[in-house]
């Protein structure tokens, strides 16, 4: 009891008034602190078992001490542990030899848990299931699905918590055909219904892109907790349905759902630049009322959403009130500067971090790439893209090199932006294409405009965008006749350009309009306000700006709360 309850102080004295000590009186009080977090007193107590001479360890002693080593840091323990198992004969006993895979996998000794598990006498569905979580808590996706078809065809057949990681595996590939295939198991088992089983499920469409089975299953779903509702609020929102996501958050809300940590940082994350800050700010509330402030993802959420709707002030608040802050905070933090048109806050701010010995992410230096572009300091990007390599380790992604393309084309380094891209150590993919073709935009240059476009179409053959960006080039040099050529290209080839779309927020409601939009209710009211506006900007000798005669398919914000496309 005093050992479940975590008050040591009282197991402590009970256990020296213990005239007689049996073997079940030691495992009690070093369980006792190993799980209260105590391990030092834990192996001391251990240590003085085995020198009693009065009692000897068990497989419960064994089993006890190794679910406790669960992480890094008891890597070497768990092999003095491994190796007093063997010496002691307990590698036959089932119990220890699952308590030693568990405990190796939990702390990334994949290759001395599967030794583990390859020389075990007998296999139980409890080891199965620990090797194939295992090699899917370490990403080894593949591995476990191969580990689960090898295990159905042996004797041993798979349970309830082994369906699960077949299927995290199956979110982290993608792979929707071996997942329908579990499902179809799960559905002839009958135990497709389980509250754990139909969350996996779940997650599992949603990350393979299939929202509308994962919407089966939830609308099908007998019985609902925090986790389902919270993998469908993550599949709407990481699938684009950002809308749906948040009319779903404020239909679970008012339903008198209970609202957890996880829910918020979910629907938080689908807020971006067209998003009403109105429901931010009420979410935010809201996670003051529940007394989520002190939760490091609902604050990172919060950064995010705030810069994102155009309050950086917001976002700078909420970082500096945060008393744990963990790399995705700094991260955030830096990215919203970044975003803000802040270059030197966002480095400066990324030297804080480094004082505070928090290691820097490929997301870091994505920021920090973005904020050396929109200032203008391309030796010191180049710097940043280095140190990112030679000093934390981190392979550069293709984003990080479209980053660096488009800061050397915004400072009129085209050439050295195309020499940067031939001798890129993978090949260019669609992001480095468009980051060129951007900067040539900017700077109207046709010709190099037209061997990044020419790279683009051969990437996305579909997209709008080469053919776009050219006419606009074409359209600021006065190149008419190759503009003209340029937009019938495009629908020679039967690409369509995305409506252009303005948005602005007023009092709390999004308005958004298209080209000739005439469905608002206020539509003749907006018209005649624009007519009387552009005639004021005539008589202050306005004159047109040509580049504007096909508009960007590329979101750039205008104004604070309201973008145009």
């Amino acid at each position: 009891m005093y050992s479940k309850c975590g008050t040591l102080t009282d197991l402590t004295k009970v256990f020296d008034e213990m005239p007689m000590r049996d073997t079940v009186s030691w495992n009690t009080v070093v369980s006792g602190f190993l799980r209260n977090g105590e391990f030092d007193k834990g192996f001391r107590y251990f240590k003085q078992m085995r020198k009693s001479g009065f009692c000897w360890f068990d497989q419960a002693t064994l089993t006890t001490i190794l679910s406790a080593c669960d992480g890094v840091e008891f890597c070497y323990v768990n092999k003095m542990m491994h190796g007093l198992v063997i010496l002691t004969g307990y590698e036959r006993e089932i119990s220890v030899g699952n308590a030693l895979i568990s405990s190796y996998l939990k702390c990334g000794c994949l290759s001395s848990g599967r030794r583990v598990f390859d020389e075990m006498f007998d296999r139980n569905v409890i080891t199965w299931t620990a090797m194939i979580s295992g090699l899917v808590q370490n990403e080894l996706y593949k591995e476990s699905l191969e580990l689960f078809n090898e295990m159905r065809l042996g004797s041993v057949c798979p349970n309830s918590l082994t369906y699960l990681s077949p299927l995290m595996a199956c979110s982290g590939l993608q792979a929707l055909k071996e997942g329908r295939q579990i499902h179809g198991l799960l559905c002839k088992l009958g135990i497709q219904s389980e509250l754990c089983i139909e969350s996996s499920l779940m997650d599992m469409y949603s990350k393979c892109g299939n929202v509308n089975d994962a919407w089966q299953i939830f609308e099908a779903a007998q019985d609902l907790d925090e986790v389902s509702m919270t993998v469908i609020l993550v599949g709407l929102a990481q699938n684009g349905f950002e809308e749906e996501a948040k009319r779903f958050f404020v239909k679970i809300f008012q339903s008198g759902f209970e609202i957890d940590p996880n829910m918020l940082s979910a629907v938080l994350g689908v807020f971006g630049e067209d998003t009403s800050l109105g429901l931010g700010k009420q979410i935010h509330s809201l996670s003051i009322k529940r007394n989520f402030g002190f939760n490091s993802y609902v604050c990172n959420g919060l950064i995010n959403m705030y810069s994102k709707c155009g309050d950086l002030e917001e976002s700078v608040k909420v970082f500096s009130r945060m008393s744990l802050r963990n790399s995705i905070s700094w991260n955030s933090m830096i990215a919203a500067y970044a975003r803000h048109g802040d270059g030197y806050r966002a480095l400066q701010l990324y030297e804080e971090m480094r004082s505070k010995g928090i290691e820097p992410t490929d997301v870091t230096f994505l920021s920090l790439l973005h904020a050396c572009s929109h200032v203008g300091l391309v030796e010191k990007g180049m710097e940043v893209l280095k140190s990112m390599t030679d000093v934390h380790g981190i392979i550069p992604r293709a984003e990080h090199y479209a980053c660096v393309v488009d800061m050397l084309g915004r400072a009129g380094l085209l050439i050295e932006a195309k020499t940067f891209i031939e001798g890129l150590p993978i090949k260019p993919d669609v992001l480095v294409w468009q980051a060129l073709l951007g900067a040539c935009g900017i700077l109207g240059d046709s010709e190099m405009g037209k061997y990044a476009a020419d790279q683009l179409l051969l990437g996305t053959p579909e997209s709008p965008v080469p053919y776009i960006s050219m006419a606009n080039i074409y359209s600021s040099r006065g190149k008419w006749k190759e503009r003209a050529s340029t937009i019938k290209r495009m629908k020679e080839m039967g690409v369509v350009k995305e409506t252009g779309t303005s948005w602005i927020e007023i009092e709390k409601k999004i308005h958004s309009f298209v080209v000739q939009d005439r469905m608002h209710p206020q539509a003749e009211i907006i018209n005649g306000v624009l007519e009387e506006l552009f005639g004021l900007m005539l008589d202050e000798s306005y004159v047109a700006d040509n580049r504007l005669i096909v508009m960007s398919v590329i979101h750039i914000p205008v104004l604070k709360g309201c973008t145009t496309q």
